[in-house]
């Protein structure tokens, strides 16, 4: 090509404008699902509850993190995966396949930085459980450029802080056998809230020492800063405990309570959490326990929901939550009421990923 041509090419692409969200009918959340054929796949559905685009992945999801700005998204295996899809939304094109370095898992999660330069992607390692987070370059073709410990054992959800690119991380505690996941320390693990700098400096780490047993899992967030965090309790489930918590950095967690009537409905497993528009109202999940229970941002029980295999939840834009089931349902549940708004042949996995 003479150098005229290369111009003139240069000017036509610098001119052709990037796709957006928008272009893609505005997605409202992401999540994974099975098929009835068994296959995999990432999906985009809108406020509604419709689907409005799916691109395959080669086995079963676990959760996604959306590129800020660009209709992109990064799918990752069910935790612990050794892949991770970098998926172009618009076109349907697998722009990248992560992998982990030897001997590293992922964890299911991760996060971009407030600008989308980089993906930070929860890991461990396999002998050990040791806590990793990695760093990748997504203008450079998702190359890996660093790595640095997450402050704990089996990092779970990693997330951003509102207006600031330090990471607040939900270290887990559990040593898992690399092979099966079978427990292998429940009676010494030690999970941990942590918050880091983007260069993996420890800014804070919150520990419940009443509650060692109750494995941290899952991260919503509050504009103003305030962190919701779920768990898993690994102790006796006839000893009924607290499965949400509530932190805000330099003060103390806040855990909060069921009804009295609801101690044990969850069965100790929360599967996801999520604030409501206006983050006045933050519920948990338990597909266990086929309850969605709510809670006041000050840690008091408000209402609850039965469905059974219920897990995937975000906001509602017009109030209250969006939820998954495993049956392919997805509803509103609002002040103890669920409403049924679309149901695809699909079994939706863990998550709802809210997008904006």
């Amino acid at each position: 090509m003479d150098r005229r041509a290369f111009l003139a090419s240069l000017a036509a692409a610098t001119t052709v404008p990037r796709l957006s969200w928008a272009d893609l009918g505005a997605p409202a959340y992401l999540a994974a699902a099975r098929t009835p054929e068994g296959t995999h796949a990432l999906y985009g559905i809108a406020a509604s509850g419709a689907v409005l685009f799916s691109q395959p992945m080669p086995s079963r999801g676990h959760a996604a993190t959306a590129h800020p700005t660009r209709p992109e998204a990064v799918a990752f295996a069910r935790r612990p995966g050794t892949f991770a899809l970098v998926i172009d939304c618009a076109s349907g094109a697998t722009m990248a396949r992560l992998t982990p370095p030897e001997g590293r898992q992922f964890n299911g999660h991760g996060a971009y930085s407030g600008d989308g330069a980089v993906l930070y992607t929860s890991e461990v390692v396999a002998e050990g459980s040791a806590g990793m987070i990695g760093l990748w370059d997504a203008a450079q073709g998702y190359r890996r450029i660093g790595e640095f410990s997450s402050n704990g054992i089996g990092p779970h959800e990693i997330r951003r802080l509102p207006g600031s690119e330090d990471l607040v991380v939900a270290n887990g505690g559990i040593q898992t056998d690399p092979e099966d996941r079978t427990p292998l320390n429940l009676d010494t693990m030690r999970p941990n809230l942590s918050y880091l700098s983007p260069e993996g400096e420890v800014l804070e780490t919150v520990e419940l020492p009443d509650l060692w047993q109750n494995s941290i899992r899952h991260l919503a967030l509050r504009g103003d800063g305030l962190v919701a965090f779920a768990m898993q309790w690994q102790g006796d489930l006839m000893e009924p405990v607290p499965l949400l918590g509530l932190h805000r950095r330099g003060a103390t967690p806040i855990l909060c309570d069921p009804a009295p009537e609801e101690m044990f409905a969850m069965e100790g497993y929360a599967g996801s959490v999520a604030f409501a528009p206006g983050g006045q109202q933050v519920a948990i999940t338990s597909p266990r326990g086929g309850r969605v229970q709510a809670f006041s941002a000050e840690g008091q029980p408000l209402w609850s929901v039965a469905r059974a295999d219920i897990c995937g939840l975000g906001p509602c834009a017009e109030g209250g939550f969006l939820a998954t089931d495993g049956q392919g349902l997805v509803a509103r549940v609002a002040d103890g009421r669920l409403t049924p708004l679309t149901r695809a042949e699909l079994s939706w996995d863990n998550h709802l990923v809210a997008l904006g």
